[in-house]
């Protein structure tokens, strides 16, 4: 999976969002948001997947802690489209993230317990445009 750019001392805490805008391919697969400590400790690993791992056209979520995988949430809304332009807002809160997505949201424990989210990351399918964080 193609690496994208990686952000470090982000500093998002409670009541913070970030949004990430960025074109899709057209022939996409998936693709993956990372945000965390670091790139060992991922508090969210954000992952739609249009054909890819056994799934179609659903988003899995997961935390990484060192080398250990949690439990995968899979959500089944899907607002992506091959080749189109995706905007996805995390909002930070102190028990989870808030996933803000065209038309659905869902949240997902902060299972780390991260208090700071200093680390952002994209893989795949995805070129990212832009970044904001208030």
């Amino acid at each position: 999976m193609s690496c994208g750019p990686v952000c470090t001392n982000l500093g998002l805490k409670p009541g913070q969002r970030l949004t990430v805008k960025g074109k899709i391919a057209p022939s996409a697969k998936s693709f993956v948001m990372n945000l965390g400590k670091d790139a060992s400790h991922l508090g969210l690993h954000f992952n739609p997947r249009f054909d890819a791992h056994g799934d179609v056209n659903t988003i899995v979520c997961n935390s990484k802690k060192v080398e250990e995988w949690g439990a995968e949430h899979r959500e089944t809304v899907f607002p992506f489209q091959k080749g189109g332009i995706a905007e996805i807002t995390f909002g930070i809160n102190p028990n989870d993230v808030t996933v803000h997505l065209p038309g659905h949201q869902f949240t997902f424990p902060n299972r780390l317990g991260l208090s700071v989210f200093d680390y952002f990351d994209t893989q795949g399918d995805f070129t990212l445009q832009s970044l904001s964080w208030e």
